[in-house]
């Protein structure tokens, strides 16, 4: 209880100070050691540490995951594949490493340094010459040109649009490298800095673009030790690691090993921690967290119940209708099917509680949009594009709440009145379009995904009430993986974690070019120019004002344009883990996110 009050005392004041802030960027005329989207990096040059490790933390142990699905590949750099979330977390660094209890502010990891163009128009990074991959050879200038033409040619399609403005790369000196922009992208020099880099000799006669089973080699502080793919996989600490003294990473990386073992669903992986296979699981239902947690484990006290709390936007959760499917093009179509998900009397079933409902893609924080109209600089953004917006997004927007009966009858006729509109009318108790085309759709789940079936069932049988038949479709975790990588689905569980400080990520998830492009994060397919003008906003804004104004714009047109049917958040994470593995007292501004576990995490 203390440490959450805490956290709320720590949130207000975070936020009055940002309120009060002028962010703006600043211009270095020499390299540095730390870069921040705005203003300056928190920390001095000469920290010892990142804030939120512990000076007590040990070094041994073992942890062990429980994952779902499998892996077939060790390269999570290139769109085929699956390949274990350990490599790209455990195995492979980047130029530069992140603070998580800043909003965007790097440090140097194999870079000692950054400098910037006094309008960030360039980036040169100096490499550490220490900085060795695991087999013991040097990081190079070389190996670092390398990875980023590799990666922005042949790679995934999140490193296309941060390659697509790099005029030149080059080689200023033995261990330094400049990049040279063609575009205005602020936040460019702190994507870059963040790119893996890869050892260029492996890859001599290997293709990059085929996925395999190949070892990669990485620089950080583990290796890639026993697999099976689709059973576990183990990384390893390196006792060579050449970074465990550098103050980014003191107290970091404590544990000897670190195991993946894969189920096929969650339900497995949650009797593995019964049963003492794994040794840490999240818990994302609330339910199960307050009522199912009486196993003998955890009573006798073997394993412990942790809340961590966070500072985040919510990001959206929930089911995404696909608007490349003809169905689902019509906006009055998706607001009769958010009227017709019944979320009170569904959060009531499935959490035996109320859990807050996602109101927005950054709700839960500054960078959220505001009630009623719009004003100011948000007002400013988006009225070039007036004609073109949805009903809500100038005038303001709401979810719709039901009284959390079954019925839901007041959402239920509004439902019905706009699907009339948009030309779908019931014809002997079905919904049928001037064509006779009957209103039917699919929607798509990964196997194991028990809580998301049961929504959806709760979800089918309101759909009836408007003459809509809608079938669940399960399928195992490649094929979920593949299909949603092609946009093959009507209607499927969603989920984006969003960050204090979005930026280049945004063209990812909902920018236009991913509506045609497969392996993107679009799965809406929305294709708008207010929403990739929002992004380019985020990108060139100069002052807190204008990044606040471009967000709040932004999450304006995503949640009107009415492509996901948000549920429910957790403002805490629940983490049940063995006693005997410990976390710092002082918890960083992202809380249990990328960095934290099992970063800073030891054993005792």
């Amino acid at each position: 209880m203390v440490q959450i009050i805490k956290y709320f005392i720590s949130k207000l004041v975070f936020f009055i100070i940002l309120q009060n802030v002028i962010f703006t960027f600043s211009a270095s005329s020499e390299p540095s050691h730390g870069i921040a989207m705005y203003g300056d990096p928190q920390l001095p040059h000469d920290f010892v540490s990142l804030p939120y490790v512990s000076t007590n933390s040990k070094t041994g142990g073992v942890l062990i995951y429980g994952e779902r699905g499998g892996f077939d590949s060790m390269n999570p750099y290139i769109r085929k594949g699956r390949s274990p979330w350990g490599v790209r977390a455990h195995v492979v660094e980047s130029l530069m490493g992140r603070n998580w209890d800043e909003p965007f502010s790097l440090y140097g990891l194999l870079a000692e340094s950054i400098e910037v163009g006094p309008n960030r128009e360039w980036v040169e990074f100096a490499l550490r010459p220490e900085a060795k991959f695991s087999d013991g050879s040097s990081v190079t200038v070389a190996d670092v040109i390398w990875s980023f033409e590799t990666m922005g040619t042949v790679g995934h399609p999140r490193y296309l649009n941060s390659w697509k403005k790099i005029e030149n790369i080059s080689k200023t000196g033995p261990l330094t490298i400049k990049f040279e922009f063609n575009s205005v992208d602020l936040e460019l020099p702190l994507i870059l800095g963040l790119r893996p880099i890869l050892k260029k000799a492996d890859w001599n006669d290997r293709d990059f673009s085929k996925s395999s089973l190949d070892i990669i080699t990485g620089s950080g502080p583990y290796k890639i030790g026993s697999y099976e793919p689709n059973r576990f996989i183990t990384f390893e600490r390196n006792p060579d690691y050449w970074g465990a003294d550098i103050a980014f990473n003191k107290g970091k990386h404590n544990f000897d090993q670190i195991k993946y073992e894969y189920f096929a669903d969650g339900s497995g992986v949650f009797e593995a921690l019964k049963a003492g296979v794994i040794n840490i699981f999240r818990e994302n239902n609330i339910s199960r967290w307050e009522n199912s947690y009486d196993f003998l484990r955890v009573t006798s006290g073997k394993i412990l119940k942790s809340e961590i709390p966070h500072q985040r936007p919510t990001g959206i959760r929930g089911f995404v209708m696909n608007t490349r499917k003809e169905i689902f093009q019509d906006w009055r179509v998706r607001d009769a099917l958010i009227h017709a998900f019944n979320y009170e009397f569904i959060n009531q079933t499935i959490n035996s509680t109320k859990q807050p409902r996602i109101t927005s893609y950054f709700s839960n924080s500054t960078l959220g949009m505001r009630e009623g109209e719009a004003s100011g600089l948000v007002l400013k953004y988006l009225e070039p594009y007036k004609d073109n917006l949805m009903p809500g997004v100038l005038d303001g927007y709401r979810l719709p709440v039901s009284n959390g009966d079954i019925r839901n009858r007041k959402n239920i006729r509004i439902a019905r009145s706009q699907l009339k509109l948009a030309g779908w009318n019931l014809i002997d108790g079905e919904l049928q379009n001037a064509n006779g085309k009957k209103f039917e759709f699919n929607i798509l789940l990964e196997s194991g995904s028990n809580e998301n079936e049961a929504i959806m069932n709760i979800f089918i049988d309101s759909l009836k009430k408007l003459g809509i038949n809608a079938e669940i479709s399960i399928v195992d975790n490649a094929q979920f993986k593949a299909r949603t990588r092609t946009y093959d689905f009507d209607l499927t569980f969603y989920r984006r974690y969003l960050s204090l400080s979005p930026g280049n990520e945004q063209k990812l998830y909902w920018g236009s070019e991913g509506r045609d492009r497969e392996g993107t994060r679009n799965y809406m397919g929305v294709s708008s120019l207010a929403i990739d003008k929002m992004i380019d906003n985020l990108l060139s804004s100069n002052s807190y004002d204008e990044f606040i104004a471009a967000s709040r714009a932004l999450d304006r047109l995503l949640t009107a344009g009415r492509y996901v049917i948000p549920i429910w958040y957790n403002p805490v994470s629940r983490l049940a883990h063995s006693a005997n593995l410990k976390f710092p007292v002082k918890l960083p501004m992202y809380g249990d996110w990328t960095g934290f576990l099992p970063d800073v995490w030891w054993s005792e």
